[in-house]
């Protein structure tokens, strides 16, 4: 009788300590004080480029209201109701989720039973500090443009670059924080479509993440996005400002060769163009202005010329009597070979005009400036 009373007894503790099964599902019960009946709840999803999507509408009923679904991974949400103004954000994961709406202000409704609404709320609050610090220099350089003030812009981008830097390492130690929290998938997520994106902090940041989040449905999309993206940063790595111009070499219109570190100018421009390229040519009298009044000061320019398109039936006389007629004494090279051009390709030149402006030791300091815009950048590195 003993071993029977034993054998139960462990049988108890073995279904005791059985590890609960995770929630497949969320559950959203809401509460609205003095929010009448029959005012609507809207539960809105919001996708990677801060669009709206409607998920489900619900009626207040007794001061209360509810949601029901399923996520595949943690996402922010908003939640508005018909009479309160504004929109609550939540972070939804299939849990339970309480939420208290405020209706005097319904940003300082409480949420409660969500992991990753307590990492966003905690993320938010270091995020909106940082902001804030930015606002006063996004609109001094707003003043500085309008003013065309260059050095006074030169000195607040390496500000605000500073700050966007602030921003990609509180985020990436944020992440680094949330390792086994979904919630860090969603922050590289919002990260995709930021141009500036780091990439490679990025990568790693998600190569950190515990296994189940990299395994998950969405973390593999996201690794997926993430590897073509790496893939393209590789291809314009040496092309970001700061970095010495990549050097070519490609024939001149009698066809000799020509190279860019033929050069020895004080600043140089690379001109992408064609004769084809109306934007190009209108610009052309621009640069023609800009190399006339500074190339004595020690202002050089390269065009490369794209030419070589299917249409043109000649692409090298069309080269030589664009150069001619429009005046541009510089160096030209090309390949005559369209955008397969190697040098368009080596700069990863999709459309034209594109400008590429280098400093005296063959640095890149701006790209794609045109008008007045270049011209006053060529004056301030002159200077």
């Amino acid at each position: 009788m003993r071993n029977v009373y034993l054998f139960v007894i462990a049988g108890l503790l073995l279904f005791s300590c059985k590890e609960e099964p995770k929630r497949t599902d969320y559950v959203i019960n809401g509460t609205a004080k003095g929010v009448y009946n029959g005012v609507r709840v809207h539960l809105k999803s919001i996708d990677e480029k801060g669009k709206e999507q409607p998920v489900a509408t619900k009626m207040v009923v007794n001061e209360q209201f509810s949601f029901e679904g399923k996520v595949e991974s943690p996402g922010l949400f908003n939640i508005t109701v018909n009479s309160v103004p504004g929109k609550l954000p939540i972070m939804i994961e299939n849990s339970e989720i309480n939420v208290a709406i405020d209706k005097s202000n319904i940003l300082n409704s409480t949420i409660t039973g969500s992991k990753s609404q307590s990492s966003f709320e905690n993320y938010q609050k270091g995020y909106k500090a940082i902001e804030k610090e930015s606002l006063p220099t996004k609109m001094a350089m707003r003043n500085a443009a309008r003013q065309q003030d260059v050095a006074k812009q030169d000195s607040l981008s390496k500000r605000l670059l500073q700050l966007e830097n602030s921003v990609t390492e509180y985020t990436i130690d944020a992440i680094e924080e949330n390792k086994d929290n979904f919630f860090s998938l969603f922050l590289i997520r919002l990260e995709l479509n930021n141009p500036k994106m780091d990439i490679e902090k990025y990568m790693e940041a998600f190569n950190n993440l515990s296994d189940e989040i990299k395994t998950s449905h969405d973390g593999v999309v996201i690794k997926l996005k993430l590897e073509k993206l790496h893939e393209s940063f590789l291809k314009t790595a040496n092309l970001e400002i700061g970095k010495v111009a990549p050097n070519f070499e490609a024939p001149t219109p009698e066809g000799t060769m020509a190279s860019l570190k033929d050069l020895k100018g004080k600043v140089t421009i690379i001109d992408f163009w064609a004769a084809w390229c109306g934007p190009c040519r209108r610009e052309n009298p621009n640069v023609v202005k800009v190399y006339n009044k500074y190339h004595n000061q020690g202002l050089e320019i390269i065009g490369v010329s794209l030419d070589g398109a299917r249409t043109q039936k000649d692409p090298k006389k069309l080269w030589i009597e664009a150069i001619e007629k429009d005046n541009l004494t510089w160096t030209h090279v090309s390949n005559l070979q369209y955008f397969n051009d190697p040098v368009a390709q080596l700069y990863n030149i999709t459309s034209i005009p594109a400008t590429y402006i280098l400093d005296e030791e063959g640095k890149i300091v701006a790209k794609n400036l045109r008008g007045r815009a270049l011209e006053l950048k060529v004056e301030a590195l002159l200077k």
